[in-house]
């Protein structure tokens, strides 16, 4: 039998182990906002913007995860006007419920290398 050397059925445009990483601390970073004030949008605004110009995939997973957090905190303004008319205390249960399941889900998603898109989210980056 003649065994030929097997076929790289990688793609060209394969994206590293380590900007796979550097994407899912972009979205798992949103969890320090429950650690202290302001941390979902600090912490992946400084890993996109030091990480942006030199690994593409950070910057596309980035700016996704700063939308995401973007658009969380325009929800929950509109949610905490609504607890005035007692609609939004459901609401405000359920905010944080979404967040860390549509997180955990887009850092596996990511670091499995797929593109991940949020939805229900503004894109005003």
């Amino acid at each position: 039998m003649d065994y030929q050397t097997p076929i790289d059925v990688t793609p060209a445009n394969a994206i590293s182990q380590e900007e796979r990483m550097w994407a899912m601390l972009c979205h798992l970073g949103s969890f320090a906002f429950y650690v202290f004030p302001f941390g979902n949008l600090l912490v992946p605004l400084i890993i996109w913007m030091v990480k942006r110009d030199t690994m593409p995939f950070v910057r596309e997973q980035g700016k996704e995860a700063l939308n995401f957090q973007i658009t969380l905190m325009l929800y929950l303004a509109v949610i905490v006007v609504l607890c005035f008319v007692l609609i939004g205390f459901a609401l405000l249960i359920a905010l944080p419920i979404y967040q860390i399941v549509m997180t955990i889900l887009a850092s596996i998603k990511v670091y499995d290398g797929d593109h991940y898109r949020y939805p229900f989210i503004l894109r005003l980056i």
